[in-house]
């Protein structure tokens, strides 16, 4: 079984203004003259951490990380003005012209697969390869899945706490009800609600319990925005028109892409990965069988690291 390569530093750290009031974190691992590869977190509003780096083989990947807006360490954090689909990616635009990379393989794992999708079929000419991880689609029926009903069902005890911020008069439209909290000026409701939200998606992302992935989702500044963002973009449909990735992805028809879902992702459910390959049937689909959502599970990091090794050979080098 393949593991994440060993723990690598920046060699270059960035600071990029982008719209008013945004600044990104942007970093750069790995070689130099490397395969350029774009790595995009998940959430919205998740940020990166370090363990994103070691997916690639440093000896063969210019490898790029940053912070989407309002969160790990771009500033302001948890900001919402400014912060849709169409400014993340004006803000890829802005980092790779920065870089001076012509073409990028872009890696994006659940939020990250959506914005990846966009991103590449606005911007075919771009991007020389794809590997996605637990995609999610954002179709109303994937987002009511996991904040209405669907995995409520799978997960009925980490539900009720999830319910717990609202009255049984808020339950009634759970999405403006915690956006509502989250936005408000009560700093205490706010943190309850961000942990709330958040502990929710930790329980859920892992095919066994992992304290290691709820503690990180429970962190408070991790916590905050990923809550506030993640449901301003749901509470917005993912600033998405209906179908958008389904309905494009023939544009990416000639762009070699690996698509990894664990079988048992309750955050994403399997479906959305399988329509994504019926549509994009030159792409590789892999069904990870003893599996969650989370990019850390055991069987998930086997797979990912095996298909960047692979793209690499694919690009040649």
């Amino acid at each position: 079984m393949y593991t994440l390569y060993p723990a690598i530093r920046p060699y270059a750290v960035h600071t990029v203004k982008v719209e008013v009031p945004h600044v990104l974190y942007v970093e750069e691992c790995g070689s130099t003259d490397g395969i350029p590869v774009l790595f995009l977190h998940g959430g919205p509003g998740a940020g990166c951490e370090s363990y994103h780096r070691r997916f690639f083989n440093p000896d063969q990947y210019r490898i790029v990380l940053f912070d989407q807006r309002g969160c790990g360490r771009s500033t302001p954090h948890a900001e919402l003005n400014c912060n849709t689909t169409q400014s993340l990616m004006d803000d890829i635009e802005i980092i790779r012209n920065k870089l001076g990379v012509e073409r990028w393989v872009i890696f994006g794992g659940s939020w990250g697969s959506t914005l990846a999708l966009a991103y590449a079929q606005t911007y075919p000419q771009n991007v020389q390869g794809m590997i996605l991880r637990g995609i999610f689609l954002c179709r109303p029926q994937d987002i009511d899945w996991f904040y209405h009903s669907g995995a409520s069902r799978i997960f009925p005890d980490a539900w009720e706490n999830f319910l717990k911020p609202l009255s049984t008069e808020e339950r009634g439209n759970i999405l403006k009800s915690y956006y509502q909290k989250l936005t408000g000026p009560d700093e205490l409701a706010r943190m309850s609600a961000a942990k709330a939200w958040s502990g929710w998606e930790g329980h859920c992302s892992t095919l066994r319990p992992s304290h290691t992935v709820i503690d990180h989702f429970l962190e408070p500044h991790t916590a905050v925005s990923l809550a506030c963002i993640e449901c301003h973009y749901m509470m917005n449909k993912a600033f998405l028109e209906p179908d958008q990735i389904l309905d494009q992805a023939k544009v990416l028809s000639q762009v070699p892409c690996t698509i990894i879902h664990g079988r048992y992702d309750m955050v994403c459910p399997l479906e959305q990965a399988y329509e994504l390959h019926k549509a994009m049937p030159s792409s590789e689909l892999q069904i990870v069988r003893d599996a969650g959502h989370a990019a850390s599970e055991p069987s998930i990091v086997d797979a990912l690291v095996r298909a960047t090794d692979e793209m690499a050979k694919t690009l040649g080098r």
